[in-house]
């Protein structure tokens, strides 16, 4: 039983599905991992939550700032500029 299982659910034309699944599943693992250990308002131990509400904005600045964003800042909001590029300006080619 597990090996028509398998040979029908393992197949070539299934591993773009793997693969997409892995890469959502990673993006949210990253997530989950980013936000419980950098988070300014997540607080996992005890001490922490008995703080009560931080007035500490420098941190959730740096949160909210990350590198990313700032690497994105300067881009154009394209995914693939050559070719947005030679179909909306056919006077240049």
């Amino acid at each position: 039983m597990a090996s028509s299982s398998a040979s029908r659910w393992i197949r070539p034309e299934v591993y773009p599905l793997f693969a997409a699944m892995g890469f959502a599943v990673g993006i949210c693992g990253y997530q989950l991992v980013r936000n419980i250990c950098i988070n300014p308002d997540v607080r996992v131990n005890k001490e922490n939550r008995a703080a009560g509400i931080l007035e500490n904005y420098a941190e959730g600045e740096k949160y909210a700032e990350h590198s990313l964003r700032k690497y994105l800042r300067n881009k154009s909001p394209e995914i693939m500029p050559t070719i947005n590029s030679f179909f909306s300006e056919p006077e240049n080619n």
